[in-house]
């Protein structure tokens, strides 16, 4: 579209114009922005979900995005992993890697920090110990797990993520206002009863629903809107269009659960482990 007397940035400082559109959004202005552009976020895993987040949050504006993941790219990855192409493959580049070196060129105003790392319970407190923001780009409960750990005995908030065949979750957590994630899933679902890409495959758009959600509600916390997050489980089916929040609340006010309640981080110190494998 051509400019108009409407879209004029002659007001913003020249640093701040690339991102006029979404400062002209109300609930976002200039002091969002500038929020943004001060805070720090990490991503476990840099996969389907991953790579969407980073792409979508660099665009954005984000300061400081901290991609961590042990993967090497594989053809198959392709269908829906946005950051990665086959020259990537040739060049046989970690997964963050490339990530980073795709993210500089799309905004070079955003530090990109990639860690060829794997996740886990003995590393996660040093990698994400500037955060102001989880964010889970993995495709396993362990990992998951791990992270709301984390994020409840340090007080940060972090959105997760899933998707597999068409449908997707999604949930923002803010520890001490929402449920965290073992409110609502006590325990990972034994991985000969849980379906996963492997198994069933992924569509790319669900991928890109769900991590689109994902991003919102990061928004929202990284700019001090938390009183807008939608603090329910968001349920996407992408094949039939349907989007559901489920109330989760009383998983919470009624439950004792064993991270958030009782204070026990079991994934955190290493009582339960798992990888951080991307989807």
């Amino acid at each position: 579209m051509t400019s108009t007397p409407d879209c004029d940035n002659s007001h913003l400082p020249p640093e701040l114009a690339r991102y006029s559109r979404q400062i002209r959004y109300h609930n976002f202005a200039l002091e969002g922005q500038r929020r943004l552009l001060a805070s720090r976020v990490v991503l476990v895993g840099c996969g389907g979900l991953g790579t969407v987040l980073a792409d979508t949050l660099t665009r954005a504006g984000v300061g400081h995005i901290q991609i961590c993941d042990r993967d090497y790219i594989e053809k198959n990855n392709l269908q829906r992993q946005v950051l990665f192409d086959e020259a990537d493959i040739e060049a046989g580049l970690p997964k963050a890697e490339a990530a980073a070196r795709k993210l500089r060129r799309i905004n070079s105003d955003v530090t990109i920090d990639p860690h060829v790392v794997d996740v886990k319970a003995d590393n996660i407190e040093m990698l994400a110990q500037n955060a102001d923001l989880l964010l889970d780009g993995t495709d396993n409960f362990q990992t998951r797990f791990l992270i709301n750990d984390l994020a409840v005995k340090t007080g940060r908030p972090w959105v997760y993520g899933a998707v597999v065949g068409a449908a997707g979750l999604c949930m923002p957590i803010i520890p001490g206002q929402t449920p965290c994630l073992r409110c609502v899933f006590d325990a990972a679902p034994p991985p000969r009863m849980s379906p996963t890409c492997v198994t069933v495959g992924v569509l790319s758009p669900a991928v890109k629903l769900v991590a689109s959600f994902q991003a919102m509600e990061a928004l929202k916390l990284l700019i001090g809107r938390s009183d807008d997050v939608t603090r329910r489980l968001i349920s996407i089916d992408a094949w039939t269009g349907r989007v559901t929040q489920l109330d989760v609340q009383t998983a919470a006010s009624k439950g004792d659960c064993v991270c958030c309640k009782q204070k026990r981080f079991e994934y955190l110190q290493g009582r339960s482990t798992g990888a951080t494998p991307t989807m």
